[in-house]
């Protein structure tokens, strides 16, 4: 999917992390019970945003994994 996003704010910086993080995104959609479909606008903004706040805080957890050795 091209990137259309006029401010060059949310480019990709690595290739292929787009396509990664749209099946992460669907994964913890799906663990968390929401009917995700890959279209966000079936999912109300506090559901959408509990699905980003759950994609982040995984993330963190990971990256302080890695850091610490484990």
């Amino acid at each position: 999917m091209a990137n259309t996003n006029q401010t060059g704010r949310n480019r990709v910086l690595v290739s292929g992390a787009e396509q990664a993080l749209n099946r992460f995104k669907l994964e913890i959609a799906s663990e968390l019970g929401l009917d995700y479909n890959g279209d966000k606008g079936n999912l109300t903004s506090r559901q959408n945003g509990y699905v980003g706040g759950t994609m982040v805080k995984r993330m963190i957890e990971q990256a302080e994994r890695q850091l610490s050795g484990q």
